[in-house]
């Protein structure tokens, strides 16, 4: 049997779980639950980071201990994830005896190896960050996550000879594509160690100025970093290098963080493992940051999103559904309660809500409430056994690949497939026509389908997938599921097992009215003044008409996609190159990465602004304007109806 063994990041403590820890904690749990689903003996493991300068400055400013401090904050995340229905294998304090003792064993493999030694450093210190930056790595002085001036200290310290590895590691991640992904981390992180910033990492803090650490083993007067303390989280909660549990699943290691730490899992960790002479990983996965009104959650600005509240409002599963398929893995993603709101409606109420409550009911008008026999397909049913298998197979690989958002894109190909199978076949008109057995055979592909759908969503909703199976007489047994041999086999379902009348799984939900607060002021921002009267009531006016020689000024031109990348410096756009038809592809940056992933867009035709003035977009120039449509659930591309050949001018 295969194994896969995956980890969260070891969340730091200085506060209290958020949406973006509960985020990864779920794409953990679905990731875990989807290889079982898939045959494998799969674990995921988190934990709580406890040590470092942050948290005594957070343990002082509530008033504790930080051994009283840590224990109340890793109780809070620990609490959580049974709320948020993840089942973690382990879940490792940094505090904790067993976790102490394998990093000291460790520090002491390297310093025993020649690649740790003593030295004295003078750097730029950021608390926020606990690490020391080069003036190269500073942005106008500052430091560049916290946008804050570090603190110059020089002390002696104990370092970790990091730069001995920085070719061997440049090797690694050339030789294996898929090491770091998505692709753009891959390219970040080969850009790190092509710097030539890769210095020796400090990995030491004197206790005359931290004593909240572990103890280095050969010397007493010195605790250790954080950074080199967390990372050995992944190998203690397996039970440490020398345990049945590190051979069993240390082999299949893949890890899951937020682009924010990148650096330590893609450059320090490998090269603290090659030091210590164990295996790496297999996989560093990478996702982008949840933005609420286009900023990334702080509590200082006071954005952040309480994930408990948002399952407890609008049900746990559908708050799972709703994370997994908002975010392009890799990109970020805005959360509201609108979108989320919307998406509930769209696809979890009239897709697959809609889909289940329809046929339940016409099972039970038209044949007892109990599956019906098929006779022979038509050329209907085939087409459906196609979409059926492709739909599933694609749904597989693209989880398999952490690909989550268009993974459920691909299974609700499925269900709004079926939607339309009941509309093409009509189970009322062959009832009224008394054309029982093809009537039989509809219902019962269609009741297959969606036992189909329900095994394959329970990853990602378990609680509500059971209680689908449940509906369609066929409780969950996860010891005999297994989603691959789902694919060319319709019988799973035995004529005769009694289903149920009616289904309400996924009612609609109705946001309730409320005034809109004001968009909090970006930090270290001058607030905007408010607009005058006038300028107040003209944003609110309908926009202005045109005549048609204006309308006459605009050259919009279809095109393909011939190549598609997230922008380097902007999250939000993505680099378009489009076939205009012209000498060569026209580049295009269009802000809509949070709706589609560069790959889905390669080779679909786009209409283009091809006259729009050049404009430059964080360092690179773009040449139009690729027009979407915004609807209730994020947006659609402007299309032909049809293939039309490049350059063809709209009119």
């Amino acid at each position: 049997m295969n194994k896969f063994y995956l980890t969260t990041p070891i969340y730091y403590v200085n506060a209290n779980p958020h949406l973006g820890h509960a985020f990864t904690t779920i794409v953990a749990d679905v990731a875990t639950r989807f290889h079982r689903m898939m045959g494998d003996d799969a674990v995921f493991i988190t934990g709580t980071d406890e040590h470092g300068d942050k948290i005594v400055q957070a343990a002082e400013k509530a008033g504790k201990a930080p051994e009283v401090f840590t224990t109340e904050v890793s109780d809070s995340f620990r609490a959580l994830w049974p709320k948020l229905e993840t089942e973690p294998h382990a879940f490792m304090r940094t505090t904790d005896p067993a976790h102490i003792k394998e990093v000291q064993a460790f520090l002491q493999r390297v310093y025993d190896s020649g690649d740790i030694y003593f030295g004295e450093y003078g750097g730029h210190y950021c608390l926020g960050c606990e690490r020391f930056y080069t003036e190269k790595e500073l942005e106008n002085g500052m430091c560049p996550q916290h946008l804050t001036k570090p603190e110059y200290i020089s002390e002696k310290n104990y370092f970790f000879r990091m730069s001995k590895y920085a070719d061997w590691l440049k090797d690694h991640i050339r030789n294996n594509p898929d090491f770091i992904r998505p692709e753009r981390y891959r390219t970040e992180a080969l850009a790190l160690l092509e710097s030539g910033e890769l210095e020796d990492l400090c990995i030491s803090r004197p206790k005359s100025r931290l004593t909240w650490g572990i103890e280095l083993p050969f010397d007493k007067d010195y605790v250790c970093y954080v950074w080199f303390d967390a990372l050995l989280t992944y190998i203690s909660a397996l039970g440490g290098v020398e345990s049945e549990g590190f051979a069993k699943y240390w082999p299949s290691a893949q890890h899951l963080v937020a682009k924010d730490i990148l650096k330590p899992h893609a450059i320090f960790w490998p090269t603290m493992l090659k030091a210590a002479n164990l295996p790496i990983y297999n996989h560093l996965n990478v996702h982008g940051y949840w933005l609420v009104r286009d900023m990334k959650m702080s509590k200082s600005i006071g954005n952040v999103v309480s994930p408990l509240g948002m399952a407890e409002q609008y049900g746990i599963d559908a708050f799972r559904y709703f994370l997994l398929r908002e975010m392009h893995f890799g990109n970020d993603a805005s959360f509201s309660e609108d979108a989320l709101v919307a998406r509930l409606n769209a696809d979890l109420a009239n897709d697959l809500g809609n889909l289940y409550s329809r046929v339940l009911a016409m099972t039970a008008k038209f044949c007892g409430s109990r599956v019906p026999a098929p006779g022979a397909f038509t050329p209907l049913e085939e087409d459906l056994v196609r979409l059926a298998d492709d739909s599933m197979r694609n749904f597989q690989m693209l989880l398999g690949s952490m690909r989550f958002s268009q993974g459920i894109e691909a299974l609700w190909e499925l269900v709004r497939g079926l939607n339309k199978y009941v509309d093409t076949a009509a189970p009322w008109a062959l009832a009224k026509n008394g054309e029982t057995e093809r009537l039989h055979t509809v219902l019962y592909m269609l009741l297959e389908c969606m036992r189909k759908i329900a095994l394959h969503v329970w990853p990602i909703m378990p609680g509500k997938a059971e209680r689908m199976l449940e509906q369609l007489g066929v409780p969950f047994d996860g010891a005999k599921a297994n989603l691959q041999g789902e694919i060319g086999h319709f019988n799973g379902l035995v004529p005769g097992t009694e289903v149920a009348k009616n289904s309400n799984l996924f009612p609609r939900v109705e946001l309730a009215a409320k005034e809109e607060a004001p968009a909090p002021a970006p930090v270290n921002e001058k607030k905007t003044p408010a607009p005058k009267a006038k300028e107040a009531a003209k944003a609110t006016e309908a926009p202005a008409t045109i005549q048609f020689e204006d309308f006459a000024k605009i050259d919009m031109r279809a095109g393909t996609v011939v190549e598609c990348e997230p922008h380097p410096n902007a999250d939000k756009l993505l680099r378009v190159l489009v076939d205009l038809g012209e000498e060569k592809p026209r580049q295009v940056l269009a802000g809509i990465a949070a709706y589609f992933a560069p790959q889905d867009l390669v080779g679909k035709q786009v209409v283009v602004v091809a006259n729009l003035a050049p404009r430059a977009m964080r360092g690179l120039d773009s040449h139009g304007m690729i027009l979407a449509v915004k609807t209730e659930t994020g947006l659609e591309l402007v299309q032909a109806s049809g293939v039309v050949p490049n350059g063809s001018q709209v009119s």
